[in-house]
This record gives C-alpha cells, structure tokens and sequence, in this order.
C-alpha cells in the first residue's frame, strides 16, 4: 500500500525532508567561540520579521490536528466547526492590540513567568504544571497520533513507526536550535502546508465537478442543501436537528460563548503560540505578524474542512458515487477522510507535494511544542526551584534535555491516549477546554486590572480544575462549550470576590487626566453592552415571551455578560481606585495604539468572516 506513490512522489518528499532539516540544522549553527544563550535559544534572540512570525503562528497551529482532525469533524459534522478559524482571526486581532503589547514592554518569556512576576511563585508552578500536562499529554500526543494516522492511510507505515518517526524528525533541528530553528523553517513549512493543502482541495473538487474545481463546489454545496435536515453548510448547528452533532458545536454558542475563551487562551496565553510574537524585532512587527496569520487562518477551512465535507457527499449521495469505482480503500472512521482523499484524487507528483504539506503541518507543530516545553521546564521550573544560580549554557543543555524527554513520553502515551478516538480534534478542544477558563481570568485581569491579587489568581488557579471536573461529572450531556462558559462565570466571581476583600493593597498613583477618562469611557461601554447582552440573554434563553432560543445554544451568552461585566469592574476600579496590588502592571495606554495598516488589515479581516457567517449562517 503505497497510495499510488510514483518516484516523483517519493523524490519531492523525501526532497522536503532534506530541506527542511537542513535548513533547521544550519540556522542552528553558532559561530566559532559562541555559545547561546536563553534568549538566541528560546526567543530566537528577538529577531523575528512580522512575515516570519505570522507564518510561524500558522505553522505551529496548523497541524495533523487541523488536516486529519479538523477535516474529519468536516466528514461528521461539516463547515460549522469552521468557527474555530474565522473566530480566532478576530482573536488575533484583539491579541495584537490588547495583549502581546504588554507582554513584550515587560520582556516575557513565558507565561509562567508573567504569572511569577505579576502574582508569585505558587500560581506560575500551578500554570507550568498545567501546561506541561497539555503539552506532552494532549498536544504532542494527539498531533503525532494523528500525522501516524496519515501515514498509515497513505503510505501503509504501521503506526508503530509513524508516532516516533515524526516525533523524531521534529526533534532533530528543534532539540539542537531553538526557536530560531524552529521559526525560520516555518517559514518554508507554512507554504508547503498552505500550497499543498490547497491544491487536494482543489483536485478533490475537481473530481466532483468533471475537471472543473469551482463547479465541483457547487455541486456539492447543491447536494448538501437539497437534503432535509444536512447541516454539513450551516455555521450554526440547531439542536432540534441535529442534538448529536449541537454537543460539539452548540448553535449561536460559537459566536456568543466560550469559544472565545478557547481562543483567547490558546492565541493569547498558550506558550507555543505567543512565543513567536515575542520573539519580534518590535512591538510594530509583532501587531503586523498577528494581523497577517489573521488572513492565513480564513484559508485554513478550504484547506482542511473542504475536502472532508467533499468525502462525505461522495460517500452518501448515490448518484455521486460513480466517482467512487476504481478507487482505494474507504473511510471507517471521520479521521480518515483527508487520508483517502489524498490517496485517491491527488495526482502523480502533486501527491507528493500534498503529503510533503501534511508533514510539514506536522513536524512544525511538533517542533514549537517541543521547543514551548523544554521554555517552560527550563525558565518555570529547573532556573528558579532547582538550580538559581543555572548558567547560560546550563539552561541550553536543560533545554535540549527536557524536551528530549517530553518526546519520549508523548512516544509512549500516544496509543493509550488517542487509539479509540473517531475524532481527535473534539478531544483536543475539550480537554485543553479544562484550563482554558482559568488561564484567562488570571492572566487577563494579571495584564488589565491592577487590583488583582496573588490570593485571588493563586485560588482561582487551584479550582480551575476541579470545578471543570466536577461540571463535566454532573452535567455529563451539556456541550462542553458551553460548559467550559459556567466554569467561566464561576471563576469571575471569585475572582472578583477575593480581589474586591483583599486588604494586602498599596497606594496607587494617580493616573493623568486623560488616561482616567480612557478607562472610564471604556467602562461604561462595557457596562452597556453588558446590559444589552443581559437583556438579549434572559429574553432569548428563557421562554419569557414564548420565543425562547436555547436549542441554538444561546443562553450561552450569560457568560459574555459575565465578561463583559468582569472588564467594566477592570476599567471603571482601574479609573478610580486608590489602591493596587503591589505587583501589579502600571498600563501605558498608548501601547494599544495601532497604525491605519493595522486598522485596515483588522477591518478586512472582520468584513470577511462577518460575510462568511452570512453566506453560511
């Protein structure tokens, strides 16, 4: 079983290969009597181009995850799951204005070491450990788990040899080099990954469409709305259609819940991710880098969802099924669409390329995780708890250390973890889901909220798992968007509580006249919306004027409301309170301020996603 592979096949991918670690390998290279240090090692030295860090941001996010995962959630459920990639090209947006402009003014690193600085050492140990669960347990894991998948499928390697060999391969350039290493190459891996992905969808289309990809889209577009009930092109998923596939996306909760805290966590807060961003050369190339994987992430679905709703048409409309004779193998399980799509519509050469793009997805996934793990581990753990007085060069070594470790582990718990799975993609959200609400209360109000304290942070840290895990015990059936929402709401108000009756404050400087009417203009927008939202929740999610819509998920803006009334307390306490918290941030308001490149680029990327919704609603 080879799917179909000719030499030409074999020459460009084992050509990408080549390049690829020789690429990382040379970019690893230090000159004569040098030696890195922590920063060339783990933040590339500061020398990222705003075109480098947005290719970076979608090579490291776009992963085995996205091309078998997501085009499998694409076969089972359709375009809704979409709202994953358009709603977090608007999150990039609110990342680059709001967020990464702090975090590069105070020289982080890591998050835990935002945490340690703003709040102590008890809620950075409580968030490194967190993340080196995720990062070896689901993230590492479930993307070599899912590129072995696509390996079975195209090339028969047993998965045995598939989960190690990708792991390995990654490990090879980003063990030895670093970030620097890891970014440049995704430079090259982004347009193998992107072009690649594309031209399946296209020749996958096309196959539908007699040699004609855009009619072969409207073909299947035709077959799916002429079926009672197929929600395959509807962005939102009504549960008295379809209650099955409304667990995993819940309706207008996509737009108005918590995914948003899906998204805000994994591209605000998530270590691997935000690493590129501050490794930038400035503040100014960083908001540019997150504006351009804005753009890149629209294209994501057609490269990825396209092709799985493409498989599913075929495989169930019967006068389609024609283009099935004579082709290989069939998809047992939802993760096996993109797999046999490439095997069967790819031709000779291109299929090459396109498996070269899956890879590339891949491997450079798995060298940002590996080299995120080895930060964490190396700056939040090994530096300040076991050796304080590390070198330079022992923080390099630990570094390679470490995230050889994590490699092996994720070698050995890959099976046990994913090997029952039907789609892989739905266990990543949702057990990444877990921490997602506790890591956005704490470092969002760590960044905005001066008032905010080690005691609140330390003790909404600590229940953010429980309460997640006692949630998902007792409501076992509610979609865990929604969910991970009330997990929300819960961990505001305490965090709002413990912050609001903590007596350890310090005097806080008077802010200047203009900063003060900034916030307290802020303030009472947030305090508006926050009624509108309440308003629109309790008349749409209950049945007060017999109109409810709670089979489209909506009570799930109550949540917003929390988040909307949490950031109102933040402004107007903020404005006008006398007190802080000892370690809190003091906030140059004119960090926020965008240039009109970044104004138009961010209006362009809303237009598009808001027609998106529109067309496909």
């Amino acid at each position: 079983m080879n799917a179909g592979f000719t030499t030409i096949d074999y020459l460009i991918f084992i050509g990408y290969a080549i390049l690829i670690v020789g690429l990382g390998l040379w970019l690893s290279r230090t000159k004569k009597g040098e030696e890195k240090d922590s920063k060339d090692y783990f933040l590339a030295g500061g020398t990222l181009s705003w075109w480098a860090i947005g290719a970076s941001l979608i090579a490291a996010n776009i992963s085995a995850e996205h091309f078998i995962g997501m085009s499998g959630s694409g076969f089972r459920i359709g375009l809704g799951i979409a709202a994953y990639e358009w709603l977090a090209a608007i999150t990039l947006i609110l990342v680059a204005k709001y967020l990464l402009p702090q975090m590069i003014e105070k020289k982080i690193f890591t998050m835990p070491q935002l945490a340690k600085e703003r709040y102590g050492q008890g809620v950075s140990f409580f968030f490194s450990f967190f993340w080196l669960l995720v990062y070896v347990f689901v993230n590492l894991t479930s993307v070599a788990w899912l590129g072995a998948i696509a390996m079975q499928q195209i090339l028969g390697i047993p998965m045995a040899y598939g989960v190690p060999g990708l792991l390995i391969f990654a490990g090879i350039y980003s063990i030895y080099g670093g970030l620097k290493a890891v970014a440049w190459t995704d430079v090259i891996q982004v347009v193998f990954l992107v072009g690649g992905g594309l031209i399946t969808a296209f020749f996958a289309l096309a196959a539908v469409g007699d040699g004609n990809a855009f009619h072969g889209f409207a073909t299947i577009l035709e077959k799916v709305r002429q079926a009672p009930g197929d929600l395959h092109f509807n962005m939102i998923i009504d549960q008295k259609i379809s209650p099955t596939f409304f667990k995993d996306l819940p309706g207008l909760a996509v737009i108005f819940g918590a995914m948003w805290l899906t998204n805000i966590g994994y591209w605000g807060f998530n270590q691997y991710i935000i690493q590129k961003g501050l490794a930038a050369k400035n503040l100014a190339e960083a908001k540019r880098g997150l504006i351009f994987a804005g753009y890149l992430k629209i294209l994501i679905p057609i490269i990825v969802i396209i092709p799985g709703i493409v498989a599913y048409v075929l495989f169930n409309h019967p006068d389609l099924q024609q283009n099935l004779v004579g082709l290989n193998g069939t998809i047992e399980r939802a993760d096996d669409a993109y797999p046999w799509l490439l095997r069967n519509f790819a031709p000779a050469g291109i299929r090459g390329l396109a498996f070269a793009a899956l890879v590339a997805a891949v491997v450079s996934s798995l060298a940002s995780m590996l080299n995120s793990t080895s930060t964490i581990f190396t700056l939040d753990i090994y530096k300040p708890l076991i050796n304080k007085k590390a070198t330079e060069r022992q923080l390099v070594k630990v570094g390679r250390i470490s995230a050889l470790a994590a490699l092996v582990i994720a070698m050995v718990a890959a099976k046990p973890l994913l090997g029952g799975l039907d789609q892989a993609f739905q266990y990543i959200q949702e057990y990444t889901g877990f921490i997602y609400p506790g890591v956005v209360v704490v470092f969002g109000m760590g960044i905005l909220w001066k008032r905010a304290t080690n005691r609140a942070a330390l003790w909404t840290t600590i229940a953010t798992l429980p309460i997640g895990i006692i949630m998902k015990l007792a409501l076992p059936d509610l979609p865990f968007i929604i969910r991970m929402g009330y997990v929300c709401m819960i961990l505001i108000s305490l965090a709002v509580f413990l912050t609001l009756t903590d007596k350890h404050q310090v005097k806080a400087e008077k802010l200047s006249e203009k900063n003060q009417k900034r916030l307290i203009t802020a303030g009472w927008a947030f305090a508006i919306a926050f009624g509108i939202t309440l308003t629109a929740g309790i008349i749409w999610a209950t049945d007060i004027f017999g109109c409810s819509l709670r089979h489209l998920g909506f009570h799930s803006i109550f949540m917003t409301t929390f988040m909307l009334g949490f950031l109102s307390i933040i402004m107007f306490t903020d404005a006008k309170s006398g007190i802080k918290d000892a370690k809190s941030y003091d906030i140059d308001l004119d960090l926020f301020n965008t240039d009109k490149k970044f104004l138009i680029g961010a209006i362009g990327i809303v237009v598009i996603i808001v027609s998106l919704y529109a067309y496909f609603w």
